[in-house]
């Protein structure tokens, strides 16, 4: 691991992260927009992330440090199902916040993972990231944060080891199959993850223990283990983890920052 952009931050529980997590992302909004117009975020799923949600949206003090109108949300990837489908990732979000802040509908930019074509899915959602951002086929666009999360395989956002979008270069997002789910998932690609300012991820949970010891301290196997892949171009990315999960971490060496 790169100290020089990247950090890591050990908490208690799943719950004392949401709360570091939701304070960091207030803040840096903040920060950003004194030099901007909008701010860009795009979301993670998963049980994690909803609890930052929830703050954000529920905590009165985090809530109001929060300039709604200019913040734009965006998904790292997407399951291929419908929004109101109980396992979609969009769907899960405007539950748990966007339904319950003042966001305008212009500021929500779902994958419309409906379509039953998620290639087309895929294309149109990029289409989307170019024209939000106004570049050209070909660049990257340069989102403010990225929410990430990692699974005891070591797979991040929908790219999972051994998946086709691993060596991705070109394309914003693509259609991902997933062997192991005999399934399609809609993934931004790794260069747009590592393009943001800001990459947050968030990983709780002891049964994930090992494969982040070898995320983070095993040696190079971006195929075996995507979570590798995910190394800032120019800005920083911060890890906040329960004591649970970096329990097999070396934290000395390391020099690890914990609260």
């Amino acid at each position: 691991m790169n100290s020089k952009n990247q950090k890591i931050k050990i908490v208690a529980d799943a719950e004392a992260m949401g709360r570091a997590a939701a304070e960091t992302l207030v803040k840096h909004i903040s920060e950003s927009l004194q030099t901007r117009d909008v701010y860009s975020i795009a979301l993670s799923g998963g049980s994690t992330p909803r609890r930052l949600y929830r703050l954000l949206a529920g905590d009165s003090e985090l809530r109001g440090k929060i300039p709604w109108k200019r913040v734009h949300f965006f998904w790292g990837d997407e399951r291929h199902v419908p929004p109101d489908h109980p396992d979609s990732n969009y769907h899960m979000a405007f539950e748990a916040m966007l339904c319950r802040v003042p966001i305008p509908p212009a500021n929500i930019h779902r994958m419309r993972a409906e379509d039953p074509d998620a290639d087309q899915a895929a294309e149109d959602y990029a289409r989307g990231i170019r024209r939000f951002f106004d570049i050209a086929s070909g660049e990257i666009p340069r989102f403010n944060c990225v929410l990430l999360g990692m699974g005891s395989d070591g797979h991040t956002a929908s790219l999972f080891p051994g998946s086709p979008a691993l060596g991705e270069q070109k394309r914003l997002a693509v259609a991902n199959w997933v062997e192991k789910f005999q399934s399609y998932r809609i993934t931004l690609t790794v260069p747009v993850f590592n393009n943001a300012d800001l990459i947050l991820f968030l990983v709780s949970g002891k049964q994930k223990a090992d494969a982040l010891k070898a995320v983070l301290e095993g040696d190079w196997a971006p195929d075996r283990y995507p979570a590798q892949r995910i190394q800032p171009k120019h800005g920083s990315m911060l890890w906040f983890l329960d004591r649970p999960v970096s329990k097999r971490l070396d934290a000395h060496q390391r020099g690890l920052q914990l609260d």
